[in-house]
């Protein structure tokens, strides 16, 4: 089973690069964030006629998640994190397909910290935490997968160069703090797993020729319980779609479980 996340930075902006990459790379499931989009406007359609039942949470020109599956429809599990109520972003689905259990993320940015965005970020998480320790000892594979927006460390294969980045949120020490305090859990880092100390980039900002420089960060995320874990076989990044005309400034990424 495939199982990917993309950051597509606006779905109907990008919904040309979303179907070519639905078409070649051909995921099981596929979280996505940062739709852009109000419920009434997804694009379930075109979605449908790529071969994908789809479950989405929208929000008009923000956030916005969705889990796709490969010719069967998700079952929804959970709409949005326990723990605030009045939290009306659309950040967290949670679904069921076969055995699996997906949560489809898009984290807070933060920016600018210290401030009122950077304390939401904290906050939301503390609930993404707790709501993971829920999840994290099911006998069933459990994948949470999408934007964490969170630069592990500094090395080589999470961020180009961290100079000039050390004042942004997804560098603090308290983002990475509750980065590790997530995979402590009990979740395995995929692609860190699989790469060791290569640089495996997700994302590269659209200013200063970043794509064609590789001055890339790694935000992207898929964290596997242990029963995820155990069954790990691949996990990549799609460079591809990233260097198309009019793509997100964020590539898809992708884990194989045997």
């Amino acid at each position: 089973m495939k199982i990917a996340t993309f950051n597509v930075n606006g779905i109907t902006a990008r919904l040309p690069r979303l179907l070519e990459w639905l078409a070649e790379s051909a995921p099981d499931v596929a979280c996505l964030q940062e739709l852009k989009t109000s419920d009434e406007t997804f694009p379930l359609q075109a979605i449908e006629a790529a071969g994908y039942g789809a479950i989405w949470h929208g929000q008009k020109g923000f956030n916005g998640v969705a889990v796709l599956a490969r010719g069967t429809q998700p079952v929804e599990r959970r709409r949005g994190l326990p723990g605030d109520p009045d939290d009306t972003h659309s950040r967290y689905l949670e679904a069921q397909v076969g055995d699996l259990v997906v949560g489809a993320l898009y984290l807070p940015n933060g920016n600018p910290q210290p401030g009122p965005k950077f304390d939401y970020k904290l906050k939301w998480m503390q609930r993404l935490h707790e709501h993971a320790a829920t999840l994290v000892g099911l006998d069933a594979p459990v994948v949470l997968a999408g934007d964490y927006n969170v630069v592990p460390t500094d090395a080589v294969r999470d961020i180009y160069s961290p100079k000039g980045w050390q004042n942004d949120a997804l560098l603090q020490p308290e983002s990475r703090d509750a980065f590790a305090r997530l995979q402590a859990l009990g979740f395995t880092d995929a692609l860190a797993t699989l790469h060791g100390d290569a640089a495996m980039y997700t994302y590269w900002d659209y200013f200063r020729q970043r794509w064609e420089r590789n001055a890339g960060l790694r935000i992207d995320h898929l964290l596997l319980n242990a029963p995820a874990a155990a069954r790990l076989k691949a996990a990549e990044v799609d460079r591809f779609i990233r260097g198309r005309e009019k793509p997100s400034d964020h590539a898809p990424v992708w884990v194989e479980l045997g």
